[in-house]
């Protein structure tokens, strides 16, 4: 099964959404009906969908759309894994099959050691009872209280969302590219290619642009190690699916067929679903 690993649905509402833009692409209701033709025109059988907004209403909503489209093949939701009530609440979800992971937008967190903090870890911990996975959404200066926290966790899988979003707009490659190499030392660590057009110039991005940061990414965590998101709709705010599929396509053509079913698909499921 071909698998786009990271995508969202809303159905937009100004206080419950305020990061998208007004007037942009994103500044309307999307939903699988919206995704399904464009998975089927890439190939792919279908997706993980991946909490957008902080509450547990959220991922439960998440999961009512994945028992009526069958392309949601998994949900990473949220719940607060610093609540006292946080194992009542992983219980719940993960009683649904479907629900594969959790996220927090540790992006927006002023705090760069958030992820150190101990009600934050003592959620981590209680991960692995349900059978979860944890998606890391950081910026480049985030990465050394993530790779502290790998390492505390070597038995929690995580992976790297967006490859941590390193600066392509300016061409800067350091330190994230240093950083990164210390986190994707850890062998529990998997890395999603996805993103990468919204952290370039909007309206002139190009291939060569962000190849530096491909090359980088896919030495460092190998074929093994790689799944591919669209992080569609976000992506419409400089590209549409295609453009975004054709950069990961063309990136992995010189690939051997194997090695693309495993970035396309096959460390997607073995990461969410063990198999």
């Amino acid at each position: 099964m071909q698998l786009d690993s990271h995508q969202h649905f809303w159905k937009y509402d100004a206080a419950q959404y305020p990061w998208i833009p007004p007037g942009s692409p994103l500044h309307r209701d999307w939903l699988p009906a919206d995704l399904a033709p464009l998975l089927a025109a890439a190939g792919l059988d279908g997706c993980i969908a991946v909490q957008a907004r902080q509450t547990i209403e959220e991922s439960r909503w998440l999961l009512e759309l994945a028992a009526a489209s069958p392309i949601i093949q998994g949900v990473v939701g949220w719940v607060d894994l610093r609540n006292e009530r946080v194992g009542e609440q992983l219980a719940e979800l993960s009683a649904n099959p479907k629900f594969r992971g959790v996220r927090h937008v540790v992006q927006d967190e002023p705090d760069a050691n958030f992820m150190l903090g101990a009600a934050f870890q003592h959620g981590i911990s209680l991960l692995r009872e349900f059978g979860l996975t944890y998606d890391l959404l950081i910026f480049p200066h985030q990465l050394p209280a993530a790779i502290e926290l790998v390492q505390q966790f070597p038995e929690q899988p995580f992976v790297l969302d967006h490859i941590a979003k390193p600066p392509i707009l300016s061409g800067e490659l350091s330190p994230w590219r240093e950083l990164l190499g210390e986190l994707a030392a850890a062998p529990n660590v998997l890395c999603k290619v996805s993103g990468l057009i919204t952290e370039a110039d909007h309206a002139n991005w190009s291939r060569e642009q962000i190849a530096p940061y491909l090359s980088i990414v896919a030495e460092a965590f190998g074929e093994d190690r790689l799944m591919y998101g669209s992080d569609w709709p976000v992506c419409l705010l400089a590209g549409n699916y295609d453009r975004v599929f054709m950069l990961a396509d063309e990136t992995f053509a010189p690939w051997d067929e194997a090695a693309r079913r495993k970035v396309f698909g096959e460390n997607a499921r073995r990461f969410y679903f063990g198999t």
